[in-house]
């Protein structure tokens, strides 16, 4: 089955469809290293869809299904994930710089040495992930859920982490530098190792947090909870 030239829609044999028509009928296709820069596919039912290496930059992505799906090495730079059900979801190395993620469910999901550069992620449900590695740099995290995530390797500079829950994370050795932390929940966190230099972890819950090594040069912690 050839796949080629998808924009919100896929020519097959010859025949042009919709990639909403094609899902609706249930056909059985493999997006591996499809083309679909700028496709639709909204509410879209993907689950445990194949779509590595594939091409979905700038695209439609609004609360699709894309449960337990492999998305390793996809380009989803500038996608809408907005309200997207990603969990347990395979994102291994996929290019998410200013992807759209408000309130999306990426629960469990394998985001290691992914690039979210500068991503929309409040709100975002991120319990269990693995972000090992993964570049966050510029990322707006408020208000997201971070709970034993595996952040260790991660770069989050100047990231923002306004009131987010971090219970449990595994921050060791990531960049944090400039980070707003105000209000944030580390509860039992791990930052060992970690810099945090000028990060404003004003008011932050840092009871039980492992910050041995942590580099806190110029951070400002009034008023937290230590």
């Amino acid at each position: 089955m050839r796949l080629e030239n998808i924009y919100g829609g896929i020519m097959i044999e010859g025949e042009y469809k919709s990639v909403k028509h094609l899902l609706e009928e249930n056909l059985e296709t493999n997006l591996q290293e499809a083309n679909l820069e700028g496709a639709n596919l909204e509410y879209a039912n993907l689950r445990a869809a194949n779509l590595q290496e594939a091409n979905l930059r700038y695209a439609k992505l609004k609360g699709v299904n894309l449960k337990e799906a492999n998305l390793r090495g996809v380009d989803l730079e500038g996608a809408n994930f907005k309200y997207a059900k990603l969990q347990g979801a395979n994102l291994q190395g996929a290019d998410l710089e200013y992807a759209n993620l408000l309130e999306a469910n990426l629960r469990g999901a394998d985001l290691e040495e992914a690039n979210l550069q500068g991503a929309n992620l409040q709100e975002a449900n991120l319990e269990g992930a693995d972000l090992e590695e993964a570049n966050l740099r510029g990322a707006d995290l408020e208000y997201a859920n971070l709970r034993e995530a595996d952040l260790q390797g991660a770069n989050l500079k100047e990231a923002n982490l306004l009131e987010a829950n971090l219970e449990g994370a595994d921050l060791e050795e990531a960049n944090l530098e400039g980070i707003d932390l105000r209000e944030a929940n580390l509860q039992e966190a791990n930052l060992q190792g970690a810099n945090l230099k000028y990060a404003n972890l004003r008011y932050a819950n840092l009871k039980g947090a492992n910050l041995r090594g942590a580099d806190l040069r110029g951070a400002d912690l009034r008023e937290a909870d230590l």
